[in-house]
């Protein structure tokens, strides 16, 4: 997948991820559901994780240790938890337990493993089908496995990636769709809701695979590298934390 056209590094798209994710969780702490800004903050968080499911696959591939890789991903779902349940599941009613996205990462990891060390194919399918089904409850639960799965599979076939990321964008289009029906908004408004909702995944797609030239950034890679792992439980301890002084 390495270009030399110009382009967006992988940091820049990084940090661009980063931003699109502290707005949706913005919209989910401190901004009522319906609303306008809610709805438009939110759907632009969906660029978020379809990026960080693409710089997954990429990194188990070039990676020089996959077992601290692994680790990194565990050790962060572990620290990123108590964030994340305070920020965005704290005082919401009705609402499952749910894991963080490092979690689901974690799971999507493991798929990678599985389908690299397991040579048995009904056994490879048969554990990578239960380790995207134990993401159900993960952030982007399913979706994210399922698109890791997708990537590895047809890796440095743009063609066939984007076919993967508007299949996933469909999918997650009937599901939006699904649940505002369920909310008696109609099916006009409940299919331009689902549209709305899964440019986010088209527009990282086409990000990763026609934008991204394959690079780094030439300085400060070992700060952006630790960067990436700690924004996100630090941000979210700050939205709650935030929370909390505007609630006093």
């Amino acid at each position: 997948m390495q270009t030399e056209r110009q382009g967006l590094n992988r940091d820049v798209i990084k940090y661009i991820a980063m931003v699109t994710m502290l707005l949706n969780h913005i919209a989910h702490v401190f901004l009522t559901r319906g609303t306008v800004l809610h709805e438009v903050f939110e759907d632009v968080g969906y660029f978020t994780a379809p990026v960080m499911c693409y710089f997954l696959v990429e990194g188990y591939a070039y990676t020089r240790s996959k077992f601290q890789y692994g680790m990194r991903l565990l050790l962060f779902t572990v620290i990123s938890q108590l964030p994340f349940y305070l920020a965005l599941r704290l005082g919401v009613a009705g609402l499952p337990f749910t894991m963080n996205m490092f979690y689901t990462l974690f799971c999507s990891f493991l798929i990678l493993v599985a389908r690299e060390k397991i040579q048995n194919l009904r056994w490879r399918g048969v554990v990578c089908g239960l380790l995207i089904l134990v993401t159900i409850i993960g952030d982007w639960q399913i979706f994210a496995a399922l698109l890791v799965y997708l990537l590895a599979e047809d890796w440095g076939d743009r063609k066939r990636m984007m076919m993967h990321y508007g299949v996933i964008a469909l999918i997650y289009c009937l599901f939006i769709i699904r649940n505002f029906m369920w909310a008696d908004y109609g099916l006009p408004a409940s299919i331009f809701h689902g549209v709305v909702g899964c440019l986010g995944i088209v527009a990282a797609g086409v990000t990763v695979l026609f934008l991204y030239n394959g690079k780094r950034a030439a300085h400060g890679r070992n700060f952006s590298k630790w960067f990436f792992y700690l924004f996100y439980p630090a941000h979210l301890l700050a939205l709650y934390l935030i929370s909390v002084w505007i609630r006093r």
